[in-house]
């Protein structure tokens, strides 16, 4: 009797104390379940202050600051053509020349006119003043004289228009005749581009357009020459949009004759449209919702308070703070998603710059 007695005490003590550890784990399990659900785990950022420079950037081309189309005017055959792709070539240049037998002839014929019917005008002024000749004969020979004169310099500017010459200095860049080809008014010739200075043309949203102004400097950059910056001036900043709410504008950039910009290369385009005194400063990742209603979670005492800002101007991936925040306090960087006003927290990490944004 003893022993079952004895047995079922054991049995008794095992038990309990099965039960106490099942209920202490279990107890254990609740609170830390507890503690996670009420402690969201998040990164964070310091509000910094700092100096902003707003940039305007945007990707373009060159174009040659001046282009021209070498035609001929007159009809006819080409008797010499005296340049080649990539010649230079300075203004008043002869490039081709048009056979000119036909129009000498008819320029020497038109000479020889001219020449007559001014001594005749001479000799009948003087026998006007005599009283030899009356005046409808006078008129007469006058009229004459302009008409011969007309056919005259008309025979010269066609005689004069055999030689096809450029109006502008720069370089050749088509070729577009050879010897012996047939030409008529219009017919081009050669392209000549001035790249003493060029024009990069680029497209600039609106919201960024009404920031520039005529005049204002630029800083270009191009991948062919990494390292290296150009400076331009803004010369044109077009009054018409397109269709995706930008409007081109166009830089001229003096080139420096070491590393020369050419036509069609692709290049980077900044302007520095305003530059601040001390701002407070904050990640771009910390705003929650959109720039319109912008709000952040500051952290106080372990709590996440949302709070509403108001927003200056973006840099990069910076944005002013124009009021809502003072310097230090502790924003969310990371975390946002599980997060509602008043959440407590758990900081598991800061963000990248301990105290300060990276500038």
């Amino acid at each position: 009797m003893k022993k079952v007695i004895a047995v079922i005490a054991v049995l008794v003590i095992v038990t309990g104390i099965i039960a106490l550890l099942f209920y202490n784990k279990s107890k254990m399990e609740k609170m830390s379940k507890v503690d996670f659900a009420t402690s969201i785990p998040v990164t964070v950022a310091n509000v910094s202050s700092e100096k902003l420079e707003d940039y305007v950037t945007s990707v373009g081309t060159l174009i040659p600051n001046k282009e021209v189309i070498v035609g001929s005017e007159i009809s006819g055959r080409l008797t010499g053509v005296y340049f080649d792709i990539g010649d230079r070539v300075g203004a008043g240049k002869t490039m081709a020349k048009v056979d000119d037998e036909l129009r000498k002839y008819t320029l020497d014929n038109a000479a020889a006119n001219f020449e007559k019917a001014k001594k005749d005008l001479e000799r009948y002024e003087e026998l006007f003043k005599q009283n030899s000749v009356t005046e409808a004969q006078l008129d007469a020979i006058r009229l004459a004289y302009k008409t011969t004169e007309s056919a005259y310099s008309s025979a010269e500017k066609q005689y004069r228009d055999t030689w096809i010459r450029t109006s502008l200095s720069g370089i050749v860049t088509e070729k577009k005749v050879e010897k012996g080809t047939i030409v008529s008014p219009g017919t081009p010739v050669a392209t000549v581009v001035d790249i003493s200075s060029v024009k990069a043309r680029i497209n600039v949203p609106e919201s960024d357009a009404f920031k520039l102004h005529i005049g204002d400097m630029a800083e270009v950059t191009t991948d062919v020459y990494p390292g290296e910056t150009f400076t331009g001036k803004i010369i044109n900043i077009n009054a018409k949009g397109d269709e995706a709410h930008t409007f081109p504008v166009e830089i001229l950039i003096k080139n420096n004759g070491r590393n020369l910009l050419k036509a069609g290369m692709f290049v980077k385009a900044s302007f520095r449209t305003a530059e601040k005194s001390e701002s407070l400063v904050i990640p771009r990742a910390c705003l929650v919702g959109s720039s319109k209603n912008p709000k952040v979670y500051v952290v106080e005492n372990g709590i996440a308070k949302l709070r509403d800002i108001t927003l200056g101007i973006q840099v990069g991936d910076k944005l002013e703070v124009l009021s809502g925040l003072n310097e230090k306090d502790i924003l969310v960087l990371d975390g946002q998603v599980n997060l509602k006003d008043n959440d407590p927290v758990t900081i598991v990490k800061q963000g990248a710059d301990e105290n300060n944004l990276k500038k």
